[in-house]
């Protein structure tokens, strides 16, 4: 009975089998049929859109091609330019303020001198690298020492440096040059804005003395008050809290 069953079983799976291969046959020739179909209108599509699959291929390549080729060959070429060019413009700068006759070599600094760069090249020609925004910097600098007041503002009123220092000088030489033109809210507001950049014993009690000695002198003595007790209390230390008694007493 067992053998029987066993044989039974058999012809039975077989069967099965036979029908399943005819069933998996068919779903084979049906699935690489709709394969066929598929890849025909896929084809289609491809004719059909060649030209503009083509064009958008290229120009990503293109793309990415002129990005890595300007990070390679230019950009980082361009800095080390700007760096060179920026030292020897940097040079007259450092001469200029050693100087007793500096004006020369302040426009040397500024124009050029001897064939070589200065810093309204530098910015011209290196733009959006480090070096260009020192020489903003330096532009502003300069243009103060040469009392050009106006193009100091033109030049440091949009100034943005990642080193907070920097920062808070050009703020500082900001109110300087609104100052001289006569604009003493803007030259307050530059000075107490100069001294909120970076916390520190020189910049920070050197403009609050000034927003100080500036509110003051425009009668606001409670602006007065606040610029000058905040250099006795915060900055003790500092050149400025040596005679800051006095210019409180003036503010009350």
């Amino acid at each position: 009975m067992a053998t029987y069953s066993k044989r039974a079983g058999k012809r039975y799976n077989s069967k099965k089998r036979v029908l399943n291969k005819d069933k998996i046959e068919s779903t084979t020739a049906e699935v690489f049929e709709t394969l066929d179909s598929g890849a025909s209108k896929t084809e289609s599509l491809v004719s059909k859109y060649q030209n503009l699959i083509i064009s958008v291929v290229v120009v990503i390549t293109v793309s990415l091609f002129i990005y890595l080729s300007y990070e390679t060959f230019i950009y980082e070429p361009n800095k080390k330019d700007a760096i060179r060019d920026l030292n020897q413009a940097q040079y007259y700068f450092s001469l200029a303020l050693d100087s007793d006759d500096p004006k020369d070599l302040f426009n040397n600094a500024i124009n050029g001198g001897g064939g070589k760069f200065g810093f309204l090249d530098i910015i011209q020609n290196y733009e959006n690298t480090p070096s260009s925004n020192i020489a903003v910097f330096s532009l502003g600098m300069s243009y103060l020492n040469l009392k050009q007041y106006e193009k100091v503002i033109y030049y440091l009123e949009d100034f943005k440096s990642k080193d907070i220092l920097l920062s808070s000088i050009a703020m500082g030489v900001l109110g300087d040059a609104y100052l001289e033109v006569g604009d003493q809210k803007n030259a307050i507001s530059s000075y107490e804005k100069a001294s909120q950049f970076n916390s520190n014993n020189f910049t920070t009690p050197k403009y609050l003395y000034k927003a100080g000695l500036l509110s003051l002198e425009m009668g606001n003595k409670l602006s007065a008050s606040k610029f000058f007790r905040k250099i006795k209390s915060d900055f003790p230390s500092s050149k400025e809290a040596e005679f800051i008694d006095i210019q409180i007493s003036k503010s009350e």
